[in-house]
Protein backbone atom coordinates (compact mmCIF):
# COMPACT_ATOMS: atom_id res chain seq x y z
CA UNK A 1 0.00 0.00 0.00
CA UNK A 2 1.15 3.54 -0.78
CA UNK A 3 2.05 6.27 1.34
CA UNK A 4 -0.78 9.10 1.72
CA UNK A 5 -0.15 12.74 2.09
CA UNK A 6 -2.53 15.32 2.55
CA UNK A 7 -1.36 19.14 2.04
CA UNK A 8 -3.25 22.31 0.77
CA UNK A 9 -2.86 24.48 -2.74
CA UNK A 10 -1.17 27.16 -1.15
CA UNK A 11 0.31 28.10 1.62
CA UNK A 12 0.89 32.03 1.24
CA UNK A 13 -2.60 32.51 0.30
CA UNK A 14 -3.69 36.14 1.20
CA UNK A 15 -6.99 35.44 3.02
CA UNK A 16 -5.08 32.44 4.78
CA UNK A 17 -2.42 35.06 6.57
CA UNK A 18 -5.16 37.20 7.52
CA UNK A 19 -7.16 34.12 8.83
CA UNK A 20 -5.23 33.59 12.02
CA UNK A 21 -4.10 30.01 10.87
CA UNK A 22 -0.63 31.16 11.27
CA UNK A 23 0.45 32.19 15.15
CA UNK A 24 1.91 36.00 15.45
CA UNK A 25 5.96 34.51 15.12
CA UNK A 26 5.41 32.98 11.87
CA UNK A 27 5.34 36.46 10.35
CA UNK A 28 7.75 36.18 6.85
CA UNK A 29 7.39 34.12 4.14
CA UNK A 30 10.10 31.54 5.40
CA UNK A 31 8.35 31.30 9.06
CA UNK A 32 5.30 30.56 7.77
CA UNK A 33 6.11 27.74 5.27
CA UNK A 34 7.87 26.46 8.64
CA UNK A 35 5.03 26.82 10.56
CA UNK A 36 2.96 25.12 7.52
CA UNK A 37 5.52 22.15 7.30
CA UNK A 38 5.17 21.03 11.07
CA UNK A 39 1.67 20.18 10.70
CA UNK A 40 1.71 18.96 6.26
CA UNK A 41 3.67 16.75 4.67
CA UNK A 42 2.94 17.99 1.04
CA UNK A 43 2.09 21.56 -0.52
CA UNK A 44 1.18 22.85 -3.70
CA UNK A 45 3.44 25.52 -5.42
CA UNK A 46 0.59 27.34 -7.21
CA UNK A 47 2.92 31.00 -7.60
CA UNK A 48 4.92 29.17 -10.37
CA UNK A 49 1.37 29.48 -12.82
CA UNK A 50 1.60 32.87 -12.31
CA UNK A 51 5.34 33.53 -12.83
CA UNK A 52 8.13 31.59 -12.94
CA UNK A 53 10.06 31.87 -10.04
CA UNK A 54 13.61 32.06 -9.55
CA UNK A 55 15.87 29.35 -8.66
CA UNK A 56 16.82 31.22 -5.03
CA UNK A 57 13.35 31.60 -4.23
CA UNK A 58 12.84 27.75 -4.71
CA UNK A 59 15.87 26.90 -2.69
CA UNK A 60 14.82 29.51 0.04
CA UNK A 61 11.25 27.24 0.08
CA UNK A 62 13.90 23.96 0.24
CA UNK A 63 16.23 25.84 3.26
CA UNK A 64 12.54 26.33 5.23
CA UNK A 65 11.04 22.62 5.25
CA UNK A 66 12.64 19.32 6.36
CA UNK A 67 13.80 16.18 5.27
CA UNK A 68 11.04 14.38 3.15
CA UNK A 69 8.96 17.10 2.81
CA UNK A 70 7.20 17.44 -0.79
CA UNK A 71 6.48 20.49 -3.64
CA UNK A 72 4.11 19.72 -6.25
CA UNK A 73 4.53 22.46 -8.62
CA UNK A 74 2.03 23.94 -10.95
CA UNK A 75 3.15 24.61 -14.42
CA UNK A 76 3.43 27.95 -16.10
CA UNK A 77 0.30 29.22 -17.41
CA UNK A 78 1.76 29.50 -21.16
CA UNK A 79 2.82 25.81 -20.96
CA UNK A 80 -0.66 24.67 -20.75
CA UNK A 81 -2.40 27.06 -22.71
CA UNK A 82 -3.70 30.13 -20.75
CA UNK A 83 -3.81 33.15 -22.11
CA UNK A 84 -0.81 34.98 -20.27
CA UNK A 85 -0.22 38.05 -18.94
CA UNK A 86 2.89 39.73 -20.80
CA UNK A 87 3.92 41.52 -17.54
CA UNK A 88 4.47 37.90 -15.75
CA UNK A 89 7.60 36.99 -18.39
CA UNK A 90 10.86 37.77 -17.62
CA UNK A 91 11.70 41.20 -18.98
CA UNK A 92 13.61 40.26 -22.08
CA UNK A 93 11.60 37.58 -23.21
CA UNK A 94 8.57 39.64 -23.61
CA UNK A 95 7.64 40.01 -26.99
CA UNK A 96 7.42 44.10 -27.62
CA UNK A 97 4.65 45.91 -29.34
CA UNK A 98 1.84 43.28 -29.00
CA UNK A 99 -1.09 42.25 -26.99
CA UNK A 100 -0.61 42.30 -23.20
CA UNK A 101 -1.68 38.66 -23.02
CA UNK A 102 -0.46 36.12 -24.90
CA UNK A 103 -0.64 32.54 -25.86
CA UNK A 104 2.26 30.25 -27.01
CA UNK A 105 2.17 31.25 -30.58
CA UNK A 106 2.71 34.98 -29.68
CA UNK A 107 5.77 33.82 -28.86
CA UNK A 108 8.98 32.99 -30.71
CA UNK A 109 10.68 29.40 -30.41
CA UNK A 110 13.71 30.00 -28.98
CA UNK A 111 12.27 32.80 -26.31
CA UNK A 112 9.40 29.70 -25.19
CA UNK A 113 12.06 26.99 -24.92
CA UNK A 114 14.23 29.94 -22.76
CA UNK A 115 11.02 30.35 -20.48
CA UNK A 116 11.46 26.09 -20.09
CA UNK A 117 15.08 26.08 -19.39
CA UNK A 118 13.98 28.89 -16.73
CA UNK A 119 11.40 26.95 -15.36
CA UNK A 120 13.53 23.82 -15.04
CA UNK A 121 16.29 25.80 -13.22
CA UNK A 122 13.73 26.97 -10.89
CA UNK A 123 12.61 23.54 -10.00
CA UNK A 124 16.47 21.98 -9.93
CA UNK A 125 17.00 23.67 -6.04
CA UNK A 126 13.76 20.85 -4.97
CA UNK A 127 14.42 18.29 -7.44
CA UNK A 128 18.25 18.10 -6.01
CA UNK A 129 16.86 18.17 -2.13
CA UNK A 130 14.65 15.30 -3.04
CA UNK A 131 11.08 17.10 -2.21
CA UNK A 132 10.55 17.19 -5.91
CA UNK A 133 6.93 15.28 -5.86
CA UNK A 134 5.34 16.31 -9.58
CA UNK A 135 4.76 18.97 -11.83
CA UNK A 136 1.08 19.67 -12.55
CA UNK A 137 0.02 20.33 -16.04
CA UNK A 138 -3.15 21.51 -15.61
CA UNK A 139 -5.46 22.21 -18.85
CA UNK A 140 -7.89 24.94 -19.42
CA UNK A 141 -11.46 23.90 -19.77
CA UNK A 142 -10.97 24.19 -23.76
CA UNK A 143 -8.67 21.57 -24.66
CA UNK A 144 -11.03 19.17 -25.73
CA UNK A 145 -10.15 15.56 -26.19
CA UNK A 146 -8.86 14.70 -29.91
CA UNK A 147 -5.55 13.41 -31.20
CA UNK A 148 -3.49 17.11 -30.84
CA UNK A 149 -4.87 17.13 -27.70
CA UNK A 150 -2.59 13.66 -26.48
CA UNK A 151 0.53 15.33 -29.04
CA UNK A 152 0.25 18.55 -26.70
CA UNK A 153 0.16 16.74 -23.51
CA UNK A 154 2.70 14.35 -24.01
CA UNK A 155 5.39 17.23 -25.47
CA UNK A 156 5.09 18.85 -22.01
CA UNK A 157 5.55 16.01 -20.29
CA UNK A 158 8.39 15.64 -22.27
CA UNK A 159 9.76 18.93 -21.50
CA UNK A 160 9.32 17.84 -17.52
CA UNK A 161 11.44 14.50 -17.70
CA UNK A 162 12.38 12.65 -15.51
CA UNK A 163 10.35 13.86 -12.80
CA UNK A 164 7.12 13.19 -12.50
CA UNK A 165 4.36 14.97 -14.28
CA UNK A 166 0.25 14.91 -13.17
CA UNK A 167 -2.43 15.99 -15.64
CA UNK A 168 -5.75 17.42 -14.78
CA UNK A 169 -7.91 17.75 -17.83
CA UNK A 170 -11.00 20.19 -17.40
CA UNK A 171 -12.63 19.38 -20.66
CA UNK A 172 -15.76 16.60 -20.74
CA UNK A 173 -15.07 15.41 -23.68
CA UNK A 174 -11.93 13.58 -22.12
CA UNK A 175 -14.66 11.40 -19.66
CA UNK A 176 -18.06 11.22 -21.81
CA UNK A 177 -19.17 7.78 -21.98
CA UNK A 178 -15.86 4.88 -23.30
CA UNK A 179 -13.69 8.03 -23.80
CA UNK A 180 -12.95 7.66 -19.70
CA UNK A 181 -11.39 4.49 -20.16
CA UNK A 182 -9.49 5.53 -23.13
CA UNK A 183 -7.96 8.88 -21.55
CA UNK A 184 -6.96 6.75 -18.57
CA UNK A 185 -5.19 4.40 -21.00
CA UNK A 186 -3.52 7.17 -22.62
CA UNK A 187 -2.19 8.67 -19.37
CA UNK A 188 -1.40 4.98 -18.02
CA UNK A 189 0.42 4.51 -21.35
CA UNK A 190 2.76 7.63 -20.87
CA UNK A 191 3.15 7.12 -17.58
CA UNK A 192 1.67 10.33 -15.98
CA UNK A 193 -0.73 10.78 -13.09
CA UNK A 194 -4.13 11.29 -13.83
CA UNK A 195 -4.95 14.50 -11.03
CA UNK A 196 -8.51 13.52 -10.06
CA UNK A 197 -10.64 16.12 -9.12
CA UNK A 198 -13.52 17.07 -7.12
CA UNK A 199 -15.31 19.68 -8.17
CA UNK A 200 -18.92 21.10 -8.40
CA UNK A 201 -20.92 19.27 -11.13
CA UNK A 202 -23.06 20.65 -13.92
CA UNK A 203 -21.14 23.44 -14.94
CA UNK A 204 -19.10 23.41 -18.56
CA UNK A 205 -15.77 22.68 -16.87
CA UNK A 206 -17.14 20.37 -14.61
CA UNK A 207 -15.50 16.57 -14.99
CA UNK A 208 -16.38 13.28 -12.14
CA UNK A 209 -14.08 12.29 -9.45
CA UNK A 210 -12.85 9.39 -11.03
CA UNK A 211 -10.10 7.66 -7.91
CA UNK A 212 -7.91 5.63 -10.37
CA UNK A 213 -4.22 5.98 -10.31
CA UNK A 214 -2.20 5.43 -14.06
CA UNK A 215 1.26 5.96 -12.48
CA UNK A 216 3.24 5.07 -9.28
CA UNK A 217 1.71 8.65 -8.26
CA UNK A 218 -1.98 9.27 -7.85
CA UNK A 219 -3.21 12.49 -7.11
CA UNK A 220 -6.52 14.09 -6.08
CA UNK A 221 -7.82 17.52 -5.73
CA UNK A 222 -10.30 19.07 -3.47
CA UNK A 223 -11.93 22.05 -5.30
CA UNK A 224 -14.91 21.68 -3.25
CA UNK A 225 -18.74 22.57 -4.29
CA UNK A 226 -19.16 26.14 -3.78
CA UNK A 227 -22.38 27.55 -5.62
CA UNK A 228 -20.51 30.17 -6.85
CA UNK A 229 -18.28 28.27 -9.11
CA UNK A 230 -19.47 30.35 -11.98
CA UNK A 231 -18.37 33.73 -10.38
CA UNK A 232 -15.42 35.72 -11.33
CA UNK A 233 -13.94 36.35 -7.52
CA UNK A 234 -11.50 33.16 -7.33
CA UNK A 235 -12.73 33.49 -3.05
CA UNK A 236 -16.31 32.78 -3.92
CA UNK A 237 -15.47 30.31 -5.93
CA UNK A 238 -13.77 28.18 -3.55
CA UNK A 239 -15.41 29.27 -0.67
CA UNK A 240 -16.66 25.71 0.71
CA UNK A 241 -16.38 23.70 3.97
CA UNK A 242 -16.05 19.99 3.29
CA UNK A 243 -18.64 18.05 5.73
CA UNK A 244 -17.92 15.49 8.20
CA UNK A 245 -19.41 12.84 6.41
CA UNK A 246 -17.87 13.96 2.92
CA UNK A 247 -14.12 13.52 4.43
CA UNK A 248 -15.13 10.11 5.82
CA UNK A 249 -16.73 8.99 2.47
CA UNK A 250 -13.39 9.98 0.77
CA UNK A 251 -11.22 9.05 3.74
CA UNK A 252 -12.50 5.04 2.92
CA UNK A 253 -12.30 5.71 -1.28
CA UNK A 254 -8.54 7.30 -0.91
CA UNK A 255 -7.06 4.47 1.33
CA UNK A 256 -8.38 2.18 -1.57
CA UNK A 257 -6.84 4.57 -4.17
CA UNK A 258 -3.59 3.90 -2.35
CA UNK A 259 -3.75 0.68 -2.80
CA UNK A 260 -3.48 1.20 -6.47
CA UNK A 261 -0.29 3.55 -6.23
CA UNK A 262 3.26 3.66 -4.19
CA UNK A 263 2.34 6.60 -3.80
CA UNK A 264 -0.93 8.62 -2.74
CA UNK A 265 -1.03 13.15 -2.73
CA UNK A 266 -4.26 14.50 -1.53
CA UNK A 267 -4.19 18.68 -2.28
CA UNK A 268 -7.05 20.98 -0.77
CA UNK A 269 -7.88 23.82 -2.93
CA UNK A 270 -10.57 25.22 -1.21
CA UNK A 271 -8.15 27.67 -0.39
CA UNK A 272 -10.59 30.03 1.23
CA UNK A 273 -9.64 32.00 5.00
CA UNK A 274 -7.76 28.87 6.22
CA UNK A 275 -10.80 26.44 5.00
CA UNK A 276 -8.42 24.06 3.06
CA UNK A 277 -5.82 23.81 5.98
CA UNK A 278 -8.47 23.19 8.32
CA UNK A 279 -10.54 20.16 5.87
CA UNK A 280 -6.80 18.56 5.57
CA UNK A 281 -6.19 18.22 9.50
CA UNK A 282 -9.42 16.77 9.51
CA UNK A 283 -9.07 14.52 6.70
CA UNK A 284 -5.59 13.30 7.48
CA UNK A 285 -7.19 12.92 11.46
CA UNK A 286 -9.52 9.91 9.39
CA UNK A 287 -6.67 8.83 7.86
CA UNK A 288 -4.41 8.06 10.53
CA UNK A 289 -5.90 9.55 13.77
CA UNK A 290 -2.97 11.44 14.26
CA UNK A 291 -0.45 11.61 12.24
CA UNK A 292 -0.65 14.72 9.63
CA UNK A 293 2.37 14.57 8.07
CA UNK A 294 2.31 10.84 6.00
CA UNK A 295 0.47 8.37 6.24
CA UNK A 296 1.28 4.57 5.46
CA UNK A 297 -1.79 3.10 4.40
Amino acid sequence: MGVIKVGTSSWADRTLVRSGWYPRQANTPAGRLGHYAERFGLVEVDTSYYAVPAPETAQGWVDATPEGFTFNVKAFSLFTGHPTPIATLPADLRPTGGPTRIRRRDLPTAAYDELWSRFRAALTPIAAAGRLGAVLLQFPPWLARGEAARRRITELASRCRPWRVAVELRHASWFDGTAALETLAFLRDQELTFCCVDMPQGHPDSVPPIPVATADLAMIRFHGHSSAWTSGDKEDRFRYAYGDEELRRWSELLVDLAGQADELHVLFNNCCAGQAQRDAERLAGLLDGADRWAVRS
